[in-house]
């Protein structure tokens, strides 16, 4: 079974961007949209009720591309993020990514590792591990983006804040597991490995209201334990990662270096301390790069 590492935490360093030419066309094209739609927009005759509500939706619309093109600025991307598809209405198959299963994967219905979710539309998934860093931009900017993401807590980093990962939670994000403590799952024992697992299970669920059942396994290693372990404890999948994005580079599994319809997107919850940059500078690389070639970012959870 091939071993999956997570990549130093302490690397990266910041750039700064500054917002391309595509925000402003973008704009431009809400503000010619709203011209044109105020123009064909008028009062019903009287005893025939009140305006239809077509153009009520429009404005609507406009007002939400205004909002996003200044949002984008504001937080200086190159483009306004993509909007996601609607989730499918059938769920794909998850299966166990081939060279990542363990004995026994499927007869005993362990949860599957896998680094990328089947489907045809062009859209990424982003994960943050973690929980050491907690910065209210962040939280700000991903809200105003309305860009969707994973957090997998571990909870000696989360447990001197349990408050900011609950209004991440608020806004609309998965909070899922991560272990208690972030060990070498492989190097513990079966009853080791589901202290740890099942240990964060509970208190995501007294602190969050829901026991996850989507697991990542610490540094991506696990073993057939692991697994038997994070099934016992309520765990359906253990997805880990395709691509990793730091402050300044990116990093790939896959040779060719490229990103790939339904691939998962791992990043850390690092600052200043840790990193030559924020994490809305993080943020700001990966918006910038997934929107750049074309994919949206989708929820995690609504596709298992």
């Amino acid at each position: 079974m091939r071993h999956v590492r997570q990549n130093d935490k302490f690397r990266a360093s910041s750039r700064s961007l500054a917002v391309r030419c595509s925000v402003a066309a973008l704009a431009t094209a809400a503000v010619l949209t709203g011209c044109s739609g105020s123009g064909s927009t008028g009062s019903a005759p009287a005893g025939q009720g009140g305006p239809a509500k077509a153009p009520d939706a429009a404005s609507a619309r406009l007002a939400e591309q205004r909002r996003m093109v200044a949002a984008a600025r504001k937080w200086r991307l190159d483009q306004v993020p993509l909007t996601a598809p609607a989730p499918p209405k059938v769920k794909p198959r998850i299966t166990a990514r081939a060279g990542f299963q363990v004995d026994h994967q499927e007869d005993e219905n362990l949860p599957p590792v896998f680094t990328t979710i089947p489907t045809d539309k062009k859209i990424v998934f982003l994960t943050i591990d973690d929980g050491a860093e907690k910065d209210p931009r962040f939280l700000e900017m991903m809200r105003e983006l309305k860009v969707p993401y994973t957090a997998f807590l571990s909870n000696y980093l989360v447990k001197d804040d349990y408050g900011y990962f609950r209004k991440s939670q608020a806004y609309g994000n998965t909070l899922d597991n991560h272990t208690l403590t972030h060990p070498y799952l492989p190097g513990l024992s079966y009853e080791q490995q589901r202290q740890e697992i099942c240990g964060m299970q509970d208190i995501m669920e007294k602190q969050y209201g829901k026991r996850p059942e989507v697991l990542r396994p610490p540094y991506g290693d696990y073993n057939q334990d692991t697994l038997r372990a994070a099934k016992s404890c309520g765990i359906k999948y253990a997805p880990i990662w395709n691509e990793e994005v730091y402050v300044d580079h990116w990093e790939y599994r896959e040779d060719d270096q490229r990103l790939r319809k339904g691939d998962i997107v791992l990043t850390h919850f690092r600052g200043t301390s840790e990193w030559d940059g924020t994490m809305v500078d993080d943020m700001r690389r990966f918006l910038d790069k997934v929107t750049r070639e074309g994919y949206a970012v989708a929820r995690l959870e609504d596709y298992l």
